[in-house]
Order: C-alpha cells, then structure tokens, then sequence
C-alpha cells in the first residue's frame, strides 16, 4: 500500500481550500489546460454518486449522465448538476459515458458490471471501499479499463456528503492511464490518495470502520451509562461532544502515541479497578468491552513513556482473567485477604490489586468455595 500526497506538501495547508485550488492550477494548470477529461457518468444516485457528481462538475469536469434504481431518484442528481441527463437503465448510461462510476450499494456492484455491455477503451470504476477491481472483471474482459476510487468519508446524508467531500483522502486502484485520471480526479476535489492492491482492500476497510463507525458506537455506550444518573441522550450527546472533538483535534495536531490520556496513560490502577468493579454491577457487555480496549490501550500508554513495563503488567493483570466480574461480585473469600485498614473499593497501590488479582487466579484453579 502506498500513500501518496498530490502535490507535495498540502497536507501543511490546513483547511483553506480555495489556498489549495489556486496552487493546484499553479502547477497543474487550469482545468481547461489540463489532458482531455472524459464524459462521466454515474450509475447509483445515492449519497456518494450525489457528493462526487456535484463536486466534480464544480470543478469543471464534465458529468454527462446518471442512471439509478429509479428514475426519479436519477433525476434528483441529475437537478443538481447542469447538462446531466436522468437515464432509466445503466446500459443508456454507458453508451454515452466514456467514463462511468458505479455508486450502487456493494452487493449490487458486480451484478451493474455484468448486466452492461462495456466496450475497449472505456473506463469503468466502482467507489465500493471494501471490494478490490475484481469484481469488474466483466467489463475488463472487452478491454474496458477498470479501478476503484473510493472517498474515505462519512457521509450521513447527501448535503452532508457534498459538504464533506472536499479534503478527503481517496483509496484509488488502477492501472495507467486510468490512475493518472483518478489522481486528478482527487487533486480536483483538494484531496489526497493513497493507492491500494487488491489484497489491501478488506483490511482497508476494517480500518474505515474501527475509526469511523465503531467510534459512534463508543459514544452510544458512553450515552447509555448517563442515562444511568439520569442525563437524556440529548444532554449526555451536548456533553461528550466537546470531549470528541478534543480527542481528534489531539489525534490531528500531536498524534498517537502522545496525544493519549485517561487512567491508561497514567496507570492508575485504582481508578481502572473502581471503573471494572461498577460495570460488572452494571453490565457484562459493558464490562468485556472496557477490559478488552483497555487491553488494546496499554501498548500506547507503553510508547508514550509515562508508564513503565512493571505498570503495563499490572494493568494486565487487572483487565485478564479469572473473571473480575465473578470475583468481586460475589464478593468471594477476598475480604479475608483486604488490609483491615483498607474501605472496600480501593486499594492502596498497584501492587495490593496486583495481590488480590494472584489469590483470585489461585481460587480460580482451585475452584471458588
């Protein structure tokens, strides 16, 4: 995998787009100057197809066409761009598109591609995140050439799309001359790629959903445990959010590993065990969940250097097993073995929780009386 930036330096740039245009024309030229762009056509009229047709007619390249499920909703898109035409089926679509984007749903891809008679010398691309070009096979069979660009993007609703298409990073797969028109494609949306193999593809993906989709389901747990003190999602949401951002402003401006923190990064482990010992009251779900990111934590927590390895270990030992859950529960023989002195729920330093997590691997082998 190879992650390119189109042109050098504009990642340093910031935000300021119309900044970043002007440098592109500065170097690239501007648009009328530039190689022949091809007549493109878009078969699926959803969010994606919507974002990049309207995007790119802004820019000046020309999008001739579109074709979707219905022709209602290909006439929806084709409203937004001027000199687009609503086609009812993708072969009507393909006869006049020298280059044609299927921005159907997934599981739809392969079957567009093999229902439409393609001809040597087209271009044919899906904007499909997870599928590699294989799936175009039919197409490159009768010397169409074929790619994928897909925008690594969120993209909640179509006016949401459009306004959050600019500044993307895009995964392009291609052969030249194809790539060279996809990389321009990207330079005139002021994004950057980064180019994949076909065995890139899924793990690609994996990656998208870890650092987008999972994130909302972080902040759902997180919505659901307020509720628990009586804050409505509303509320909690207005909360956490100044809490989000923060976090990826850090991500963005000091990166991983530093921009960690949170009782991982300082090993606190009395605060990580009062964390474990109110979720297993709470939710097992939950429970599992913290363990298992707190597990997945301690290795950043490791390369930011405010903990050493004898503290990883000890985080270790308290996210592993046996089961915290079933230990302090049921509150099993561990009062015997708590300093008299020590209010229940807290623990001196790391090693009394190192201590009392030993006897539970003990009782756990032996079988818990």
């Amino acid at each position: 995998m190879t992650l390119s930036v189109m042109p050098r330096g504009f990642l340093s740039l910031g935000p300021c787009l119309e900044l970043q245009e002007m440098l592109r024309e500065f170097r690239f030229g501007s648009s009328q100057e530039r190689r022949h762009m091809l007549k493109t056509g878009f078969v699926g009229a959803g969010t994606t197809g919507n974002a990049l047709a309207v995007r790119l007619s802004q820019k000046g390249w020309p999008v001739v066409g579109v074709s979707s499920r219905t022709l209602s909703s290909a006439q929806k898109l084709a409203s937004r761009v001027p000199g687009c035409q609503a086609y009812r089926t993708a072969q009507e679509l393909a006869d006049v598109a020298e280059m044609v984007l299927i921005t159907t749903p997934d599981d739809v891809i392969a079957q567009v591609c093999s229902q439409v008679h393609w001809h040597k010398g087209q271009s044919v691309l899906h904007c499909s995140g997870a599928h590699s070009v294989d799936i175009l096979e039919p197409a490159k069979k009768v010397g169409a050439a074929v790619g994928s660009f897909h925008p690594l993007q969120t993209f909640a609703d179509i006016d949401q799309a459009i306004a959050n298409l600019p500044g993307s990073t895009f995964a392009v797969e291609a052969e030249e001359p194809l790539l060279s028109t996809l990389q321009e494609l990207t330079q005139l949306l002021s994004g950057n790629w980064v180019k994949l193999g076909s065995g890139d593809k899924v793990l690609y993906h994996v990656a998208a959903v870890f650092a987008c989709n999972y994130l909302v389901t972080l902040v759902k747990l997180a919505l659901d445990l307020w509720k628990g003190f009586g804050v409505s999602s509303k509320e909690a949401t207005t909360a956490l959010l100044p809490l989000v951002r923060g976090t990826v402003n850090n991500i963005g401006r000091i990166g991983l590993p530093a921009c960690l923190t949170g009782p991982i990064a300082r090993g606190d482990l009395g605060t990580i065990e009062r964390h474990l010992r109110a979720l297993a009251g709470r939710s097992p779900s939950l429970f599992t969940a913290y363990k298992e990111l707190g597990l997945q934590t301690i290795p950043i927590a490791l390369a930011k250097g405010k903990v050493n390895e004898q503290k990883a270990q000890e985080m270790r030992l308290l996210f592993g097993r046996p089961d915290l859950a079933h230990c302090h529960s049921e509150e099993v023989s561990m009062k015997s073995r708590r300093r008299k002195n020590l209010p229940r729920g807290n623990c001196s330093n790391g090693s009394e929780i190192v201590e009392i997590l030993r006897c539970a691997q003990n009782d756990g082998k032996r079988g818990i009386e």
